[in-house]
């Protein structure tokens, strides 16, 4: 795999601290695009650098989660939002109450739609705007 193809992937999958390291090797010119991933060496980094790129967010890396939130005892909400605090603040705005909890998932989970299956990560791209209601699951006892 090419440092080109990683770089692409761990933007896709949201990587923060992989995408700040090979964005600062690839600007000092320690490695390039079409290098071989053997080669990169995290060590070379200046990691304060890096470290600062992401406290100030430099490349405006928001990490998209999706949560499940508790509505009681049989029912849960699943949101996807840019972190915990703002899916329980939507959840709240939403439904004029308090999750019981909030949890999240990991967005490759997959879970059974129709006749098939989806993950999160593939759901995500079928809204324009967050947060945002996925959907609903309701435990049968």
């Amino acid at each position: 795999m090419l440092v080109g193809e990683l770089y692409l992937e761990s933007i896709y999958l949201e990587q923060c601290s992989l995408t700040y390291y090979l964005y600062h090797l690839l600007a000092e010119q320690k490695i390039s695009l079409n290098d071989d991933i053997d080669q990169i060496a995290l060590e070379q980094a200046n990691h304060q650098k890096v470290a600062e790129m992401i406290q100030t967010n430099h490349l405006g890396i928001r990490k998209l989660g999706i949560y499940s939130l508790k509505r009681n005892a049989k029912e849960f909400v699943f949101i996807y939002a840019y972190g915990e605090e703002e899916a329980i603040e939507f959840f709240t705005k939403t439904f004029r109450d308090a999750p019981l909890n909030c949890h999240e998932y990991p967005l490759d989970f997959e879970l059974a739609r129709g006749n098939g299956v989806i993950s999160f990560r593939e759901m995500k791209k079928e809204f324009d705007d967050f947060p945002v209601v996925a959907g609903y699951f309701m435990r049968m006892e």
